[in-house]
């Protein structure tokens, strides 16, 4: 069955092409597995909640009839301003409007949320782009320039609100500047999402083709339940597909954790348990109710436009397991910087088990991708990232309350994790605060940050490692815990380039070092370098000679550094390589340049360091060609456990004859469009 929803229909419509519905929710409320629903253009102001699900064989289908003309909106618009003096005004909604949840009574709040101020869910929009809000009405008539915001010119459009108790109604204040709220499309966030089904377990649905904005999501950290505007709520199989997704307050789309109602936020409501150990608490609950390949993940994000979210992009815990996460452009999240936190960046996942995230265009987020715990048999391939870090020198500085964040961060996992023929731009490549990681084939302008630190509770006085699960291979049985090691990483075929290092950064490295900062080192220097101390495979090995168990000397064996293996890596710029690499090509020669152009809605790489590359050929690199993730024991291979021949390059391209480090085929590739 076929159903048609059209905004501009009548009321009391069947769903059919004559007489369609004129609410989305109409038709979810009816729509059965093998059904198709299809809107037509124009604004639909629901929170649309799925009651069905579909099959793996009988999906249910939501499609916009025309791309992106379809919009589902979390806000209302809201009009009758009345001017208080000079550009500020004021004006008045219902409170009966919110129902049960009200978000200018609802804090934003949450496990390793910082609430360094009153932040409420909700949101005051001026022609779809979200105000600042500030604590005091005074503020509203003398706003401030906020200096860690990347757009500063626009923090001047302060919002404020208060609750009339007598008259039940929210009542806002505004500085609308230069503008007349009443000639402007102002709005304001009342929905808690806009796709979502409130009941768990609504599998196999697809979404296409929808523009989604505007919902005042909660915090979403890994011990609570996280919403977002669009998701799946702990089920199987979703396909959100070719949607522009911006303007959440918190999360675009959740692939994430459903509520346990006696772990939700248990950190910050309790107290006596550290928020680690309650996440650990969480990971076991979950596989007891059914956490399990068969019954959560696998879902498909693809093709959508996200951005302008005030904490990820997208978000998940145990619920997006399996999945793929392909070909989106993911940009500009966390740039207000009114919220601040441990689970900001463009996507942030933990337990990211077998998932695949490839041909991603992440760029200008506090943090790109962040995968946190758990990223076994997790493959980042084909990627491009840049500018993720606050972009201007003015940001740098104390006010920030992020600071400076990088393009991947992997922390506290145990592996497998591959990171294969992507381009880092960013100053800050990658962090690796964690073990079981190999980098292949990618050109990386940006440093590593924080190897072998990060990994602690940071208790002053006690030891506070974390320990952090390991799973049966592309299972989510938890095979064992254990703390991070560190080492057990593999770098073959990869290009590092220096870039210009910004004054900046510089210092704050240098802050971070003489502090000992046990988080994070602040490094800007680019190269395998910061590994030096790391022992070969042979001499680590070596710990072990003659050990025969109970009643052997006792030594540190079981908890030294794991070994680290590089080969094949071309240097430039003074990139430096580890000691322990035999075989690096250093080029003190020659000056590299390299940025990108974008043109006519394409993306191409700038740079002459095709025209310098050694002729050098490299190995041509296989599974079995690395070492095994050390916990877990599973090799770098395919969700389906087969093998990986690194034979494909960023644009799909098959390598033949010499192979090339860096993740072009061949030099002819660098010139094409990336996207």
């Amino acid at each position: 069955m076929t159903y048609y929803v059209n905004i501009t229909a009548a009321k009391g419509g069947d769903g059919s092409k004559a007489k369609p519905f004129n609410k989305i929710q109409s038709a979810a409320k009816i729509a059965e597995p093998g059904d198709e629903v299809i809107v037509a253009p124009g604004i639909y102001r629901e929170w649309v909640n799925p009651k069905n699900g579909g099959t793996e064989k009988k999906r249910i289908i939501y499609r916009s009839e025309k791309p992106l003309a379809a919009h589902i909106s979390g806000a209302e618009e809201l009009k009758k301003w009345e001017k208080v003096s000079g550009s500020v005004y004021t004006a008045r909604v219902s409170n009966k409007i919110f129902g049960k949840y009200n978000p200018y009574t609802t804090l934003v709040s949450g496990d390793w949320f910082v609430a360094y101020m009153t932040a409420h869910t909700g949101d005051v929009f001026l022609n779809g782009k979200s105000m600042y809000e500030v604590q005091k009405l005074s503020e509203v008539k003398k706003p401030e320039v906020y200096v860690p915001s990347w757009d500063q010119e626009f923090t001047k459009y302060v919002w404020y609100t208060e609750q009339d108790e007598k008259t039940n109604e929210t009542v806002f204040y505004a500085n609308f500047q230069d503008k007349d709220p009443n000639k402007e499309n102002i709005e304001v966030t009342v929905r808690r999402a806009c796709f979502y089904p409130e009941k768990e377990g609504r599998g196999f649905i697809t979404l296409s083709g929808f523009t989604v904005s505007q919902a005042a999501t909660q915090w979403a950290p890994p011990t609570a339940y996280q919403e977002g505007m669009i998701g799946p709520h702990w089920s199987k199989g979703w396909i959100i597909e070719d949607c522009e997704v911006y303007e959440s307050k918190c999360s675009g789309i959740s692939l994430g954790k459903y509520c346990q109602p006696n772990n939700d936020n248990k950190w910050l409501k309790w107290k006596y348990k550290d928020g680690t150990q309650t996440e650990r608490d969480c990971i076991c609950q979950a596989q007891v109710e059914g956490w399990s390949k068969e019954n959560i993940g696998s879902h498909i994000v693809r093709r959508c436009n996200i951005h302008d979210c005030g904490q990820t992009g997208i978000v998940g815990h145990l619920g997006g397991v399996f999945s793929i996460i392909e070909d989106n452009h993911i940009h500009h999240i966390n740039n207000k910087q009114n919220l601040a936190g441990a689970e900001i960046g463009g996507i942030k996942m933990h337990a990211a088990i077998d998932c695949i995230y490839r041909r991603n265009h992440i760029h200008n987020c506090t943090r790109g991708l962040w995968l946190d715990w758990q990223a076994q048999g997790t493959r980042v391939t084909q990627n491009f990232f840049h500018d993720n870090v606050i972009p201007k020198e003015y940001n740098q500085n104390k006010e920030s309350m992020i600071g400076c964040a990088e393009d991947l961060f992997i922390e506290v996992s145990h592996g497998p994790t591959l990171v294969d023929n992507n381009i880092f731009l960013s100053d800050k490549a990658i962090k690796l605060a964690t073990q079981g990681v190999a980098v292949v084939h990618n050109i990386i302008a940006g440093s590593f940050v924080a190897v072998g630190l990060g990994t602690n509770n940071g208790a002053p006085g006690k030891a506070s490692p974390r320990y952090t699960p390991y799973h049966m291979p592309h299972r989510t049985e938890v095979a064992g815990f254990m703390t991070i090691l560190h080492g057990d990483c593999k770098f073959y075929n990869n290009i590092f380039i220096q870039q210009k290092i910004r004054p900046a950064l510089k210092a704050a490295m240098l802050e971070n070092e003489a502090n000992h900062n046990e988080w994070d080192d602040g490094n800007v220097k680019v190269g395998t370098f910061k590994y030096d101390k790391y022992p070969t495979y042979e001499k680590w090995v070596k710990q072990f000679d003659g050990y025969c168990g109970m009643g052997s000397v006792t030594t540190d064996r079981y908890y030294s550094e794991l070994p680290v293996w590089a080969g094949g890596n071309v240097y430039f710029n003074g990139a430096k390589p580890m000691k322990q690499e035999k075989d690096a090509v250093v080029d003190k020669t020659n000056k590299v340049t390299i940025g990108y152009e974008e043109k006519d809605g394409r993306i191409t790489l700038k740079t002459n360091l095709y025209d310098v590359l050694p002729e050098t050929a490299c190995k041509l690199m296989h599974t079995d060609d690395i070492m095994m993730a050390f916990e877990p024991e599973q090799k770098y291979e395919n969700p389906d456990g087969s093998p990986i021949t690194f034979d494909t390059d960023f644009l799909g391209k098959k390598r033949s004859g010499a192979v090339l480090p860096g993740c072009f085929a061949d030099k002819a590739e660098v010139s094409k469009p990336l996207f």
